[in-house]
């Protein structure tokens, strides 16, 4: 309607700007497109926002942090009460929407395959006990619509690294980027929080958390102008020796898609392997915007012994089945030095201290 009523129009009638830019525009120029041919300009087919079905686990790494627990165990495998990081780590992409799950893993990480893969034996003597809250636990990491996907990284040089090597399985989709060893407890899972921000911009999305003192961070991030609540425009990434109480820190929780992937290769190219992957988002940000999007939740840096400590605790008093107990158990030791410093020695002892 709207182009039949424009060639109605006599010449007097348009502007000679508009009958200019008429002639020069291709489209129109088409004999099949002023036949109606092709859509309107109003009616043309526009492209869907891209939806985030993927995310990348990077479980190569070689595990110094935890030694001598890591030495023939993967660090993604150690338990918090009753899952291992990794388990953590797909429950809460599962929560977030996301059906594919791609594992980057090395030599010696078969117990991360085992660990999804369904346990046929176990299952059935769980159901032959009648353990059903077990069993449940077991199925529900494995929904139909879930798929598990291996590729192996035989070089590890980064988390950049690992990205490259999963390329081929996450393609032209948008995805995203979990490390495990970053545990988060949100009431929303963190993830979800940045698929959300994603879907809102269709910019690739950085989760942060402010640092507290001492936190330990490669990286921290200057950020400008404010979105909205939460989400902030990244100005760059910043590498001078750690960071300050109050600054942005990356969490471990990453939105991209494939347009991070040739300045990878470039990074790669140039031999900074080691911090490859905030390197290409620092290149990306000439070309398009990169946001920082605060999660909402407690965090635990489970690489080192601390927060894996941490963890544990922060879980455990949480555990439905183990809750009451082991908050009973925190305050009788939390309560021992109290009293061992309050009582006096008895005469004729032996201390252990030698005094």
């Amino acid at each position: 309607m709207f182009r039949q009523t424009m060639f109605r129009q006599t010449a007097a009638e348009v502007p000679a700007a508009a009958s200019y830019a008429r002639k020069r525009n291709a489209y129109r120029r088409r004999a099949g497109a002023l036949q109606g041919s092709g859509p309107a300009r109003g009616e043309r087919a526009v492209k869907p926002p891209a939806v985030v079905r993927k995310a990348v686990f990077p479980v190569a790494g070689l595990d110094t942090a935890l030694l001598s627990a890591t030495k023939a165990a993967t660090k993604e495998m150690p338990t918090v009460v009753d899952k291992p990081l990794i388990h953590y780590a797909v429950e809460e992409a599962i929560a977030a929407g996301i059906r594919e799950m791609i594992f980057v893993t090395r030599r010696h990480k078969r117990a991360i395959e085992d660990h999804f893969d369904m346990a046929y034996e176990l299952e059935a003597t769980l159901a032959g006990q009648s353990r059903d809250a077990e069993l449940s636990a077991m199925q529900r990491l494995f929904p139909p619509d879930v798929r598990y996907l291996y590729v192996r990284q035989h070089d590890y040089s980064g988390v950049g690294s690992a990205l490259t090597c999963a390329r081929p399985l996450v393609g032209d989709e948008p995805f995203a980027l979990i490390l495990a060893d970053e545990l988060i407890d949100g009431r929303t899972p963190a993830i979800a929080q940045l698929i959300e921000c994603f879907n809102t911009m269709q910019q690739p999305v950085v989760g942060v958390y402010r640092a507290e003192a001492g936190d330990p961070a490669p990286d921290f991030l200057r950020t400008g102008s404010a979105y909205r609540e939460r989400t902030h425009h990244v100005v760059r990434f910043v590498r001078e020796g750690g960071s300050a109480a109050g600054e942005f820190i990356p969490a471990g929780r990453y939105i991209l898609n494939a347009s991070v992937f040739p300045h990878l290769e470039r990074v790669r190219a140039a031999g900074a392997e080691a911090h490859g992957l905030h390197d290409a988002l620092q290149a990306l940000l000439a070309e398009e915007p990169l946001l920082a999007c605060e999660i909402d939740g407690e965090r635990f840096s489970c690489a080192t012994k601390l927060g894996l400590l941490k963890a544990t605790v922060h879980f455990g008093l949480k555990h439905p089945e183990v809750a009451r107990a082991f908050r009973e158990l925190i305050g009788r030791v939390g309560a021992a030095p109290q009293r061992a410093v309050a009582a006096p020695p008895r005469r004729g002892v032996r201390q252990l201290n030698g005094e």
